[in-house]
Parts: C-alpha cells; structure tokens; sequence
C-alpha cells in the first residue's frame, strides 16, 4: 500500500479595491512579487526563485491565466507534489468589488495556522504596497 500524504487545503478570500491588472501584475511577476511576497524574486523559464534573507526556495509557475489566476508548485525536496498555492481573481458583480483568493495545498506536517497567520500578514503588505 502507497503511503499517501493527507493535505490541509487553506482558502482565504481577501477584497483589495484596485485594478485587476494592477493587482495581478503584483501576483506574476518576479518584480511584482518581490514588492510584498520575497526579498527578491528570480525567474528562469516557468522557474520562480523566491529570496527570504539567505534562503531561496523555488516554485514552478503550473497555470497563469492573465488577470484572472495563477498557481504554483514547491520545488522542495520532500515536498508532496500535489502541494501547490496558487491566486485567482474575481469580481463581485454588484459591488464591483475585486476578490482575491488564495488557496494553499499544505503537507500535513505543516501548521494551517502558521500558514493563515502568515498569508494575512502577507496580503497586509500588499494591500499597503498598493495603497489600498
């Protein structure tokens, strides 16, 4: 019998009055990402090389689908690769307000809450990177 690892899917939904393609930009492109998500960010092919002090950790771009979503997957060594985060953008149809989802495929050794805790404070950045 396979040993099959059991995931803790996080979906969290933020509302960030901007531009979808302001906002997208910030959420597929290494400058972009590198403004609220890394230090720096590198790509290399459909490789994106994100920089937090001296650790680098890579992710394959698996889906990007312009102003609308985009998803990537770990390269850790180790990793299930099944694990994934990805962001997908929508309007509200009688608000007009844009939605921001993010859903993050997690192992699971790895905490939902340290991960929750720490996509809020990351989309707090973006959300004072784009003055909103």
């Amino acid at each position: 019998m396979e040993d099959v690892s059991i995931l803790n899917r996080i979906e969290l939904e933020f509302t960030i009055n901007t531009s979808p393609h302001l906002l997208f930009n910030r959420l597929s492109t290494p400058s972009g990402l590198a403004e609220w998500f890394a230090d720096d960010v590198n790509l290399s092919g459909k490789t994106f090389t994100f920089v937090w002090d001296d650790i680098q950790q890579k992710a394959e771009l698996l889906e990007k689908k312009e102003n609308k979503s985009i998803k990537f997957r770990w390269l850790k060594e180790g990793s299930n690769p099944k694990n994934f985060f990805s962001f997908k953008l929508s309007s509200h149809e009688l608000t007009r307000e844009l939605s921001l989802q993010v859903i993050e495929q997690l192992d699971d050794n790895e905490d939902v809450e340290d991960a929750i805790s720490l996509w809020n404070s990351q989309i707090g950045e973006l959300r004072r990177i784009l003055g909103v």
